[in-house]
């Protein structure tokens, strides 16, 4: 059995136009979002093994944030595939099928829609995942190289960072 966490980053700011979408940082609202998720992890005994995210600079300080607010202790950090940006759900598999069975959580921080797309594959139900949401899906498998993107998982939960203001 193993737990996947799905992230959409946190919410970024669009102050500076000159940016290209993908160094966008967070906004405020981003940086106080992420890490309340990530004690949420914690509190929920969920803190994960590896935490993996695009290479975009929203996404990347969303997974930084999380990973101090469950006190995230892998000591290779936060693993960054740039093919996760912007992304599509074959890219989301692709990143699973190669994570080692040792381990057993695994947190994804990307982007919409391929972020929902991906998940509605694996659970047959549509989520709408506003920024800083976590999806939380149980999968039953014992490898990783064994997911497949149809109807695999069991949605558990999905938490929504309006939820715990």
């Amino acid at each position: 059995m193993k737990t996947l966490l799905l992230m959409r980053h946190a919410k970024s700011s669009r102050d500076d136009a000159s940016l290209p979408d993908h160094d966008r940082p967070l906004n405020n609202r981003g940086e106080s979002d992420a890490p309340r998720m990530g004690r949420l992890l914690r509190n929920e005994g969920l803190t994960p093994d590896i935490i993996i995210s695009s290479s975009a600079a929203r996404a990347l300080a969303t997974a930084e944030a999380v990973g101090d607010g469950c006190r995230y202790t892998n000591t290779a950090g936060v693993l960054v595939v740039p093919e996760l940006y912007p992304g599509d759900s074959p890219s989301y598999l692709w990143v699973l099928r190669e994570i080692p069975e040792n381990f057993h959580c695994v947190l994804i921080v990307g982007h919409n829609p391929a972020i929902e797309t991906f998940l509605s594959e694996l659970v047959e139900k549509d989520e709408i995942l506003p920024t800083a949401a976590v999806s939380v899906v149980q999968l039953s498998i014992e490898r990783w190289k064994d997911v497949a993107a149809k109807r695999q998982g069991v949605l558990k939960t999905v938490w929504r960072p309006r939820d715990f203001e």
